[in-house]
């Protein structure tokens, strides 16, 4: 017979749940994606590149000496010193005075250097003015380029400018700023056989001649014609019409702010320098050209240079 008084023992099982780790790993697991995507685009970056791409990266990153002379202090500026106005120069510029209180130099120079004048005066001088000239140049260039975009400026305010736009050239030569008045098929600057030009051109002229003030150097003018024009009067000729030209030029240039100083020549070329030398016959030769050269003005007499 069954004993109904025997306890009911219930089992009850607990199950542990695992501790939450977190989001730890999905930030270390985006970590290394980055790093491989990243690595996998220097490969391919490696790969696009030339050699000479890879070298210059690497000169980047390593660069070399900036100094390669051994001269003077053997730094970047090579033994160079700067003086009180801020130009460059040289460590071994020799001192022009008397050689009896002057000190002996202890560089070695150039020939030119070492070799003395009659007067006492070292010929070192010469490389010294020689140096100079670069530096001259480069302020004459800077000089020029404001120059070359005020003239620029002053013609585009002229009213109807558009009308000979293309006869106003400005351009930087090996001599200096040249600045060429030319004429163009269906459009002369200055009429026929005549030394007067028409007045867009004489506006031209005239508004340049302000801003050529403002520079110290010294103004070539020189006209020039095209070749196969026939003249009525025999003693009047091309020679004679260029000359004209380039001194009317010059007479208007000084009418309205040149001062005559600033002025180093006035030729007639007729047309022995065609703008267009394969074809002297076309209308672009008959031009006038205004150059500002490159050379420093004239030291008067009676002060020192």
């Amino acid at each position: 017979m069954a004993d109904y008084n025997q306890p009911i023992i219930i089992k009850k099982i607990k199950k542990n749940r695992h501790v939450h780790h977190g989001g730890a790993w999905k930030i270390a697991y985006a970590d290394f994606v980055t790093a491989m995507m990243a690595f996998f685009l220097l490969l391919w970056l490696i790969s696009m590149t030339s050699d000479e791409q890879k070298k210059g990266l690497a000169d980047y990153f390593a660069p070399t000496s900036v100094s390669a002379s051994t001269s003077g202090a053997g730094g970047i500026m090579g033994g160079n010193s700067l003086d009180d106005t801020g130009s460059q120069r040289s460590g071994s510029a020799i001192a022009v005075g008397d050689p009896a209180t002057s000190p002996p130099s202890t560089t070695t120079g150039s020939q030119e250097s070492q070799i003395e004048s009659k007067d006492g005066f070292t010929a070192g001088v010469n490389s010294a003015e020689g140096s100079s000239q670069p530096d001259l140049k480069s302020t004459y260039d800077k000089n020029f380029h404001a120059a070359a975009a005020s003239i620029r400026q002053a013609w585009q305010a002229l009213p109807n400018i558009t009308d000979i736009a293309d006869n106003l050239l400005i351009e930087e030569t090996k001599d200096g700023l040249n600045i060429q008045i030319v004429d163009q098929d269906g459009q002369p600057m200055f009429p026929e056989g005549s030394k007067y030009p028409f007045e867009m051109t004489r506006q031209a002229i005239a508004a340049i001649a302000p801003i050529l003030q403002q520079l110290p150097n010294q103004i070539n003018i020189s006209g020039h014609t095209a070749a196969g024009t026939t003249y009525s009067n025999p003693r009047y000729g091309s020679w004679e019409l260029s000359s004209d030209r380039a001194n009317t030029v010059r007479s208007i240039l000084g009418e309205f702010g040149l001062n005559q100083d600033h002025i180093h020549s006035v030729i007639g070329r007729s047309t022995t320098d065609p703008f267009f030398n394969n074809d002297p016959y076309m209308a672009a030769n008959e031009r006038i050209e205004i150059t500002v050269l490159y050379e420093a003005p004239p030291v008067p007499p009676d002060m020192d240079p």
